[in-house]
């Protein structure tokens, strides 16, 4: 845990100096935390690493590794906290989630997708029904059916498409109703449907901050922008029940006829701009829009749409950061051209707004030069079209292609790593419907189900047990069990405290063969290269005995230089030969020994002279 954390303690490093050799320390504890994760060997194993967190102690963790059901993965959580995405989307995280995902139905991974969507198409059609036999016996067959994470997910899909088209079908309606939603005998039923969604939205959310916790749930976009939504909804809803109170608590009043009159029978061309039920109308409009948008959410469930969908959201990115130096660049001269056009009434640039209109249109090609003539005034003519051409070059020439080659750039990066960045999102949408509970789809969400109600009468009037379990033995480098070892009661060793022993015993191991491997690697590559320049060499004395023999005028001592080369030679391709067969230490014995040789040899030779 302490190696995923250290990811945040470099981002905060970022004003220091040190960063890139943080930056550094930091790839290297990710690529430990990896391999420390691949010295698993059972499934045991892998459970007790990845349901350890902060939170959990560890004879809660012993009882979740061997408990069924579905376990918390509180360290695969907070690798996803902290974006390790090497370690989330190592092959045994992404075994177990997939294996949790599916639950019982084994074979849905390999169906077609074809089945998949009829399967889907069914859930959709069928969701009342389910719905309802899971709040009569959510422990029957069908029932924990239901709870299996992907039929999980099916459903709440399929109740947002519900949500979806009855916004849609809203919508449509608005234009038979025009006359009455237009004026203020509207009828609240006929626009209202969806707020029974809305209300199954907010209960939903409001479990979901009791499970997760305000911290956590404020780490999620997604739970911000629902929450933007449902206040958003609240809000207009509220504001369109506000007018109907006050119309009629004022028509009470016999003071109050002008304004009784106002919120009762003034047509729509005479309200202020700032009438509630304006205010209404524009929220519901853009909360409408946002529905849609958050369908995104489940995208990542499909490789293809998903990688898209992170790309978009990269891109979105790129441009957030581009705005900020835009909106310098252009209030910078928007206020340059209104002070130019300001004094003069006839120019249409003279008003705020209606140069901020012209400068925001230039920068998508729209350009209507004629604005900013004034023929009659040269000088500020000349400095207006100064200004308006600096503008046109720095926004659409310079600014906006940079924004096309950051978009194309981070769009790039994605493609390069797609089927990392896909699986660490598929991950996210995975765990969040591993939780407990949130079964019930909205809006059967805000019935009160038996289970409810029997689950908190039991806890009042009941008490948790906590039972003892025996765990398996771990088995160690050596091939010891851990367990044997320890005693039983207040001496036994935690379980998991077992399992990072033996698992830092396997790593360090494994370092070490595969820093033997690639030593013997290195040596036989030495050796294999000085056969290489041996044999090349003798190939170039052989050359050169040649052709001294091939002299007339070759005198005795020159052959015998040659001849006693050439043994030499001979003799050290030999013993190479015989080193390339055998262990490093052996090798530099027979280095050795051809040196030994030849010192002999020159003993002799000048012994003999």
């Amino acid at each position: 845990m302490e190696i995923l954390v250290f990811h945040w303690t470099a981002t905060i490093c970022t004003k220091f100096d040190i960063y890139p050799q943080y930056l550094a320390l930091e790839q290297v504890c990710q690529e430990y935390a990896v391999e420390l994760l691949g010295m698993c060997r059972n499934q045991s194993e892998v459970s007790t690493l990845l349901n350890y967190g902060e939170d959990v102690s560890d004879e809660e963790l012993d009882e979740q590794t061997f408990e069924e059901g579905i376990p918390n993965l509180a360290l695969i959580r907070l690798a996803i906290t902290y974006n390790q995405k090497q370690f989330v989307t190592h092959p045994i995280c992404q075994q177990v989630l997939s294996s949790i995902w599916c639950g019982s139905l084994s074979g849905w991974r390999g169906s077609n997708t074809s089945w998949k969507l009829l399967v889907s198409l069914g859930i959709f059609v069928s969701m009342p029904l389910l719905c309802f036999i899971y709040w009569i016996a959510p422990k029957s067959k069908i029932g924990r059916t239901l709870k299996i994470p992907v039929i999980k997910f099916l459903l709440h899909s399929a109740s947002y498409l519900w949500f979806l088209i009855i916004l849609l079908t809203e919508s449509i309606f608005m234009e038979i109703w025009r006359d009455d939603i237009a004026s203020r005998s509207q009828n609240l039923l006929h626009n209202s449907l969806h707020m029974i969604w809305v209300v199954g939205f907010f209960w939903f959310e409001c479990k979901e901050v009791w499970i997760e916790g305000l911290k956590t749930y404020l780490l999620d976009w997604w739970n911000i922008l629902d929450m933007l939504v449902l206040s958003m909804y609240l809000a207009s809803f509220t504001l369109r029940i506000l007018i109907v109170l006050k119309g009629h608590f004022l028509c009470q009043d016999p003071s109050a006829e002008d304004l009784c009159d106002y919120f009762t029978n003034t047509a729509r061309e005479n309200w202020r701009q700032e009438d509630p039920q304006l205010i209404a109308e524009m929220l519901f409009a853009v909360t409408s829009m946002l529905s849609f948008t958050r369908l995104a959410y489940i995208l990542p469930a499909h490789e293809f749409l998903g990688t898209l969908q992170i790309s978009i959201g990269k891109m979105i990115d790129d441009m957030m950061r581009f705005v900020f130096i835009l909106m310098i660049i252009g209030t910078a001269f928007l206020c340059g051209m209104h002070n130019i056009y300001a004094p003069y009434v006839s120019s249409p640039l003279g008003r705020l707004n209606e140069t901020f209109n012209f400068l925001f249109w230039t920068m998508f090609g729209v350009f209507n030069q004629e604005k900013v003539d004034m023929p009659d005034h040269v000088m500020a003519e000349f400095v207006g079209r100064v200004l308006y051409g600096i503008f046109t070059l720095i926004i659409v020439i310079v600014l906006l292609n940079m924004l096309i080659a950051m978009i194309t750039n981070s769009f790039q990066k994605i493609e390069n790593d797609a089927d990392v960045e896909w699986k660490f999102a598929r991950s996210k949408l995975y765990l969040s419907f591993f939780r407990e509970g949130l079964t019930m789809p909205v809006p059967f969400n805000i019935i009160p189900s038996p289970k409810a109600l029997f689950y908190g009468i039991r806890n009042i009037f009941s008490r948790n047990t906590l039972t003892s379990t025996d765990h398996p033995p771990v088995t160690s480098v050596s091939g010891s069990t851990l367990n044997q070892s320890e005693g039983q009661g207040e001496g036994r060793v935690p379980y998991r405290l077992q399992v990072i022993k033996v698992l830092v015993q396997r790593y360090i191991a494994a370092a070490r063969q595969e820093f033997e491997d690639t030593k013997n690697n290195d040596v036989g590559h030495r050796i294999t290269e000085l056969n290489k320049v041996v044999g090349r060499l003798d190939i170039e004395v052989m050359k050169v005995v040649e052709n001294l023999h091939c002299r007339r005028g070759a005198s005795r001592p020159e052959r015998e230089t040659s001849a006693i080369l050439n043994d030499y030679i001979m003799r050290a391709k030999n013993h190479f030969h015989n080193f390339d067969k055998k262990e490093a230490s052996g090798s530099r014995g027979a280095g050795l020994q051809v040196l030994f040789h030849h010192s002999e040899e020159q003993k002799e030779k000048k012994e003999s002279r």
